[in-house]
Formats: C-alpha cells, sequence, structure tokens
C-alpha cells in the first residue's frame, strides 16, 4: 500500500507532520481528516530501493498484547458504566496495568484527556499503529454518540473473540511443529553422525554396495560437505521472499498465490469471510457509514489481495451501487457471505445479518484448521517413518551383503 507524508493542522492548532498509509491519496487525505481538520500538504513517498528496504526491515520493537489490550477495553467498559468521568477512568486503568508498552500510552493519554484532548485522538496519536484502526474508529464513533461505555463493551467482545481464535490455532500447532522439529533434528544427526559410522565399515568392503546404500551414503556426504552452502542457499531464499514482498507487486502476487495454496488457500479465504463479516457488523453497530465501513474493514483484512479488492469497492458505493452488488462484482469473498451481504441491505439488519455470519464463518475456519493441522501431524510421522525405515534398509542391505561374502 503506497505511503504519503503529511503536514497537518491539529485542533488545538498546531502543527503536525508524518507518514500515512491509504489506496490513494484521497484515501489517505480522507484517513487524515477524521483526526485533523486541516491538511496543509500531502505528497506519496517514492518507494525505496531494495537494499533500503532491508535495512529498514522489522527486526523488533512493541507489540501489543492482546489479552492485556482486551482486559484494558473491558476495564474500560466496566468503570465507565459505573460512572467514572474518563479522566479518572483512564488514571485508574493506567495505574493497574501491568504490561509496560500500554501502562505507557495510557499515562500518555490521561494527561491529554486532562488537557481537553478527546480520547480517541489521544490513542491514535500517542498508540501509532499499534492500535487496530477497528478499535480507534469504534471508539471515536462512540464519542460522538455519547455511548462511550458500549463502545468498549463492543471491542472487547470482539478481540476477546479473535484472541480466543489465536489461541486455539496456537494450541493445535504446537504438538504438529515439535513433531516437526524432532524430525528435522532426527534426519540431521542421522546423516551427520550416524551414516559416516556404518560408511567406515562399508569402505572396507571390496564387492559393490547396494543402490539404496549408494544412494544413502551419497546423501551423507552431500550433507556433510555443503551444509554450509545449502543454509546459505536457504538464508538468500528469505531474503529474496522478504525483498519481494516489501514491493506492491510482489506483495499483491504473494497475496494471490497464497488463495490458490491447496488446504491453506481454503484456511486464507475462510480467513478473510470471517475478518469482513466480524469487523463490518462491528463498524456498522458502532454507526459508521457504510463506505467508512468498509474502508476501515479492507485495512485489517490479513490477504492483502482481498484487502486491496475490497477498499476498491468504496467507489462503487459512492455511485449508488449496493455492497452485496459491489461485492459480487469483486468476486473476492465467499458467494454465501456475499448473499447474505445482500439480503442483510434488503431487510435492513445488514448488522445482525453479518454478525450471525461471522458466527458461521468462525466456525468453518475453526474446523478447516482443526483439519489441516490433524492432516499434517501423520504426514510428518510417515514422512520420518519412511526415511528412517530407508536408512535401515540401506545399513541392512550392505551388512548382509558383508555377512554373505565372509
Amino acid at each position: 500500500m503506497p505511503t504519503f507524508k503529511y503536514s497537518v493542522m491539529s485542533r488545538d492548532g498546531k502543527k503536525v507532520n508524518g507518514v500515512i498509509e491509504g489506496f490513494n491519496e484521497l484515501d489517505a487525505v480522507s484517513r487524515l481528516k477524521e483526526n485533523y481538520p486541516i491538511v496543509l500538504q500531502i505528497t506519496e513517498e517514492k518507494p525505496a530501493g531494495k537494499m533500503a528496504k532491508f535495512m529498514s526491515m522489522d527486526l523488533g520493537g512493541n507489540k501489543l498484547n492482546d489479552k492485556a489490550f482486551t482486559l484494558m477495553c473491558s476495564q474500560f467498559a466496566v468503570i465507565l458504566k459505573a460512572g467514572i468521568p474518563i479522566r479518572r477512568t483512564v488514571e485508574l486503568i493506567a495505574d493497574k496495568m501491568t504490561d509496560k508498552t500500554l501502562k505507557r500510552i495510557l499515562e500518555q493519554v490521561a494527561k491529554d484527556v486532562e488537557g481537553g484532548r478527546s480520547l480517541s485522538v489521544s490513542f491514535a496519536e500517542r498508540g501509532g499503529k499499534l492500535f487496530p484502526v477497528t478499535f480507534l474508529e469504534t471508539i471515536r464513533a462512540g464519542e460522538e454518540a455519547g455511548s462511550l461505555d458500549a463502545s468498549f463493551d463492543s471491542v472487547s467482545k470482539h478481540y476477546a473473540k479473535q484472541s480466543k481464535m489465536k489461541g486455539k490455532v496456537r494450541g493445535a500447532l504446537i504438538y504438529p511443529a515439535f513433531v516437526l522439529v524432532v524430525a528435522i533434528v532426527v534426519v540431521i544427526v542421522l546423516m551427520v553422525k550416524v551414516v559416516p559410522t556404518f560408511t567406515a565399515i562399508f569402505d572396507s568392503y571390496d564387492a559393490e554396495l547396494p543402490i539404496p546404500t549408494q544412494i544413502l551414503i551419497g546423501l551423507s556426504d552431500f550433507f556433510r560437505k555443503y551444509w554450509m552452502i545449502m543454509l546459505g542457499i536457504a538464508a538468500v531464499g528469505v531474503l529474496i521472499y522478504k525483498l519481494y514482498g516489501n514491493t506492491e507487486k510482489g506483495r499483491l502476487n504473494l497475496a494471490k498465490m497464497q488463495l490458490k495454496l491447496p488446504v491453506l488457500g481454503n484456511i486464507a479465504n475462510l480467513n478473510a469471510a470471517s475478518q469482513y463479516a466480524n469487523t463490518m457488523a462491528m463498524m456498522l453497530q458502532a454507526g459508521l457509514a457504510m463506505t467508512k465501513s468498509v474502508t476501515i474493514t479492507s485495512r485489517v483484512l490479513d490477504n492483502y489481495y482481498i484487502s486491496q479488492a475490497v477498499g476498491k469497492i468504496t467507489a462503487r458505493l459512492e455511485e449508488g451501487h449496493t455492497l452485496g452488488a459491489s461485492l459480487r462484482e469483486a468476486a473476492v469473498l465467499p458467494d454465501i457471505l456475499v448473499d447474505m451481504t445482500a439480503v442483510g441491505e434488503e431487510s435492513g439488519e445488514l448488522a445482525q445479518t453479518l454478525t450471525m455470519t461471522a458466527e458461521y464463518y468462525d466456525a468453518e475456519l475453526e474446523q478447516a484448521t482443526a483439519d489441516a493441522l490433524a492432516k499434517l501431524e501423520p504426514t510428518i510421522l510417515v514422512f520420518l517413518a519412511a526415511f528412517a525405515g530407508f536408512i535401515v534398509i540401506a545399513i541392512y542391505m550392505a551388512m548382509f551383503g558383508m555377512y554373505a561374502a565372509m
């Protein structure tokens, strides 16, 4: 997504400079005006060279703790419902916050709110790209509607649901990942340590070795002689992938490729449908306009190709087309989701319809992920068993040949 440098005037009359991402210049200006009334200047940044991009890769830094963030949202909802003023609410939560990153931000936000700045603007400025755009927009809508406690309650439930889904996937991945690591270690030990021991014995064997044994010895020699070259090739491959993925064309092509992969492509499509339905439902329930809801939703979709396609349908909406018809033209989301969107529009209950549809795709995504992981584990075990069996057969064939020649 293109990046734009901007110079704006804040509501308190201060000049602010920075950078922002957007589908185009109009989208970037629209996003800026959500926080700043006057945009003084905006220019698109030229793409950096490959080496510059590599040198500027994000190698770490502050990350949002999902559990701490969800807890913070629920605390805001509970305390605000009790009638505590917003400034005091922020101070109370900041005082009890154990996550250092969130604690630092909340302390700054408390000072901003005390100085008269709105909560949503302060979160956007102090949190930078740390906070999800859905969180910031929902809080802003809650401030404008005077239902801030309901907005925090909504985002709390939304991110608790997401965190639960991630936890399930992460938990299911632990055992297959462990088995894969063990398989790799076993193969390396066998090829580098065990097989060379038998090779020394076979060298004294004058007769021709069986073909499986010759293949095994050749593989072992290759591993021992060229392991550094193999490691280097792997590192170069990862570097090329990263550099290509950092370009606009590369990121788009890799996203398309992801959707066409066997098994994983289905999971990517279901994940996009789940994210779209959940986010759109929350945005519409927060009271945001249709075009703005679609724009925000497009930014949170993981797959870049689908994100771009969904973001571009706002132009069709502004021309008077329905959301269902626009999604059908884009042809990037499942047909059931598109049909349910159209039904929701016709009935005037789009948010409720998307909420029910989101539950369906959440269940489908969870089942598809579980099925994929269930297939992965035996596949790894079969590969490991087959490789170990080949090694045993190759060694025993050579040993039987030696005994026969004695």
